[in-house]
């Protein structure tokens, strides 16, 4: 399906060649969409255009308006303002669009890039300490959605998941556990297995702190008291003794993830988030221990005298980082580099996108330098999708006090609160009980991930969960009502036979405007792909929902004064609930049929 924008480029190229005899680089021509305040659909600039002319912006726009109109039937008008001439497109144009969309599966989506390697895309990354919660829900939709956006503007993508199941975090819960676990299990206790860990982790940090009370008390500095803090201490202790494969520690590991991996998959399947690889830091840390050590030797970096080893960054206007400490054990960055490394030994990867929170841009920053120092030529192809917080009317999150709002508990509230508001509305009366949960569960999953979606994900942003269900704002079970609505009208006309044709039939001013949207829709899943920007398709998709409903509020679909005028607006509907259908789908949120 040929662009209009493509047509009016190459009939521009051609009138100043027939009227001035120029030949112009088409990369000079500029086409817009016309300013709502003007008359028209698109608008060329003229200004840049008049070197060739060698006329004024106003006499070169009216002659190359009235050839336009002139030799392409898709230009019904033309008008000048200043130095820019606004073209209007015909409605047949509209019309034969209409049908090509309809015909065309693949609209919206982009052919096989040419490009080498394939997009990896890291999203989640939890720590196996703790739960999910509602940071980590944002991080899951954002890298989810950008998989699916940058697949659908033709790249081959690879979604993984870098599990931080070691390190003194992980330790932290070990060892609240060894002490005062007493052998309870998810079975035994009735917890979720992730939620039964982070309830230890938090045990600890309570610990820890009235540790920390009690020797400031005694007259230590804060500093003094963190370091003879005695179950701090047995940590790190725990820590060594994993690195050296201790036995014990190793099994209490193993038990205690496999708990948290369970839990996990289980939020990961509510949320329908899936991963094509998991990595787990304690398969990876090694790697990059190996690769320290290595730069070591070829004096990249430098080893201090308590055995800790160290990279200089100053020259690059940053500090010196640590990446091995004094007792031998690696740090969170020092595993970054192992995998970085085995994953562009194992994959051709064009771009790896980390999708982490902003709170982690130094720790980017310093990983793509000491890449780069390293010798390794592909430190140029990660990229850090820095994304902003959500926070809470009350403030920001802490998972150490265990201030967060869980990611299991949330979604319980969001289809809950799905199933009160439906109620409350009677919008689904007719359903048995087991259709009713379902729908439920679809209205409150929208809600959830359309709020976040809709968001610029470098953006902090607020979430209240009331009025992300709301069935009248700018929200996900919104435009799912759209969609059903929609689909009711198409199984009503199914049901009576009602024909699509649109032979001879005219367009009115709303669904005109209806068909610019849609016209509009593979542009914006480009610009969503190449600003990894699922906001873009989210808002977009709220626009679309928001016409429709005025055009449906305004006029009679099935009612249509003309069988053409009827079969028209069929087309529509029809087109609008399939945009409306796959744009939800590239931001992982699916539409009832029925609501």
């Amino acid at each position: 399906m040929r662009k209009i924008e493509e047509i009016l480029i190459n009939a521009l190229q051609k009138g100043i060649k027939d009227i001035y005899s120029q030949e112009i680089d088409r990369q000079i021509i500029q086409v817009q969409k016309t300013k709502k305040e003007y008359q028209g659909d698109f608008t060329i600039v003229v200004f840049p255009l008049v070197k060739y002319s060698g006329e004024s912006a106003e006499v070169t726009a009216g002659k190359l308006g009235r050839y336009l109109v002139n030799s392409l039937v898709e230009i019904s008008s033309f008008n000048v303002i200043k130095g820019f001439l606004n073209l209007e497109i015909s409605k047949d144009f509209w019309l034969a669009f209409l049908d090509n969309v309809l015909k065309d599966d693949s609209y919206g989506t982009f052919p096989a890039q040419k490009n080498e390697g394939l997009v990896m895309v890291e999203y989640s990354s939890p720590n196996t300490n703790k739960p999910l919660h509602l940071g980590h829900i944002r991080n899951n939709l954002l890298g989810f959605s950008i998989s699916r956006i940058i697949e659908a503007n033709g790249e081959k993508v690879i979604k993984v998941n870098l599990v931080n199941d070691r390190g003194i975090h992980i330790c932290k819960s070990m060892l609240a556990y060894q002490r005062w676990g007493h052998g309870e299990t998810p079975q035994s206790s009735g917890i979720k297995g992730d939620h039964l860990v982070g309830k230890y982790y938090v045990k600890f940090e309570d610990e820890y702190k009235k540790e920390i009370e009690q020797l400031t008390a005694k007259g230590l500095t804060g500093e003094e008291a963190e370091k003879q803090s005695s179950i701090m201490g047995a940590a790190r202790q725990m820590l060594i003794g994993w690195e050296n494969g201790d036995k014990e520690i190793i099994d209490l590991w193993k038990k205690m993830n496999g708990w948290v991996y369970e839990g996990f998959n289980e939020t990961y399947e509510k949320l329908g988030v899936q991963f094509d690889r998991i990595y787990y830091e304690s398969n990876t840390y090694s790697l990059g221990k190996q690769i320290v050590n290595e730069g070591l030797e070829n004096n990249r970096l430098y080893k201090k005298e308590d055995g800790s080893v160290w990279i200089d960054l100053t020259e690059e206007g940053l500090d010196h980082k640590l990446l091995i400490r004094s007792d031998g054990t690696s740090v969170y960055i020092t595993q970054d580099i192992g995998t970085a490394h085995q994953r562009f030994t194992e994959y051709d990867i064009r771009k790896h996108i980390y999708v982490v929170g902003n709170e982690q841009n130094y720790h980017f920053q310093v990983l793509g330098h000491i890449l780069h120092k390293l010798g390794y030529d592909w430190y140029d192809r990660i990229y850090h999708l820095s994304y902003g917080m959500v926070e809470l009317p009350e403030g920001k999150m802490k998972s150490r006090e265990g201030k967060v709002v869980d990611a299991d508990d949330l979604i319980k509230e969001m289809i809950s609160t799905a199933r009160l508001m439906s109620e409350e509305l009677g919008k689904l009366g007719d359903y048995n009980q087991a259709e009713k949960k379902r729908i439920y569960s679809y209205i409150g999953l929208a809600a959830l991930k359309y709020f976040i979606l809709k968001v610029d994900p470098r953006k902090n942003m607020m979430f209240d969960p009331v009025e992300s269900i709301d069935f009248n704002g700018n929200t996900g079970p919104f435009i799912q009502y759209s969609y059903t609505r929609i689909q009711s009208v198409l199984r009503k006309a199914a049901e009576n036979n009602t024909s699509k044709n649109n032979d001879g039939a005219e367009l009115n001013e709303k669904e005109i405007s209806l068909i610019k949207i849609i016209y509009e829709y593979p542009e914006v899943v480009r610009a969503a792909g190449e600003n990894l920007n699922p906001a873009l398709i989210a808002n977009y998709l709220y626009e679309l929902a928001k016409e429709f409903n005025q055009f449906y509020h305004d006029y009679s679909i099935l009612s249509a004064e003309t069988d053409s005028q009827r079969g028209t607006r069929l087309k529509l509907s029809e087109i609008v609930s399939i945009i409306i259908r796959k744009g939800m789908c590239l931001l992982g949120i699916d539409v009832p049929e029925k609501m």
